[in-house]
């Protein structure tokens, strides 16, 4: 526990001296097990996985990397690089590649962004597109209505579908734009990340890992 603790103190000195630099950005001090010390404008927080604190949601820790949720996208930070701007986001389009890693149960899930507000995405390679409830497109701002009137087969039963046009799919640093999704009348608790989207990339999957390469 001593020793704990002294880890403890030695990372918010850290951080401290971290904090001007860090002044306007997001910045990873230091890790303890499942943990991170990021200096978020100038102020250490210790966050949990799950938790989050002035805008920022820490959604992994692994080694000397964090991951966070930022502005709606999802960014690695490490131990000592340059602070992420707060106000700022990665170039849209700039990244080639997704990496995600299999939770409980073996799914991969993601955070990311629709038309630039954030989801909580489920890879789902049996879904002919991204599809989402109708509480999730009203809230991104998607005129479900206006969408050409389907039937999908769900757990449930048949139900009402409306196939619409999204402008912009994001996960971290890829873009892809123009993704044809369903919309159905139920609810999800996430969005189902279907082939509307993943047929743009190369995929390869190692055991707990999924590589989705853009196609050019």
């Amino acid at each position: 526990m001593a020793r704990h603790m002294r880890r403890l103190l030695a990372l918010i000195v850290s951080a401290s001296l971290a904090s001007v630099a860090a002044a306007q950005g997001v910045a990873l001090s230091g890790v303890m097990g499942s943990r991170a010390l990021l200096v978020i404008e100038g102020q250490p927080q210790m966050l949990a996985v799950g938790a989050s604190v002035r805008g920022v949601r820490l959604i992994e820790v692994r080694g000397d990397e964090a991951r966070i949720q930022l502005n709606g996208q999802s960014v690695t930070l490490k131990v000592g690089a340059a602070p992420v701007s707060m106000g700022t986001a990665a170039r849209a389009g700039a990244g080639s590649e997704i990496v995600m890693t299999a939770g409980s149960g073996g799914h991969f899930m993601t955070d990311g962004a629709i038309n630039g507000r954030a989801v909580r995405f489920m890879v789902d390679t049996g879904a002919t597109m991204v599809a989402m409830g109708q509480a999730d497109a009203e809230r991104l701002g998607i005129n479900w209505r206006s969408g050409d009137r389907g039937y999908a087969s769900t757990a449930n039963g048949v139900i009402t579908s409306y196939r619409v046009n999204l402008a912009s799919v994001r996960i971290g640093d890829v873009e892809v734009n123009n993704v044809d999704a369903s919309v159905g009348q139920t609810e999800m608790p996430f969005v189902l990340l279907g082939n509307s989207f993943l047929t743009r990339f190369q995929m390869r999957r190692d055991n707990d890992v999924m590589r989705l390469e853009l196609r050019r």
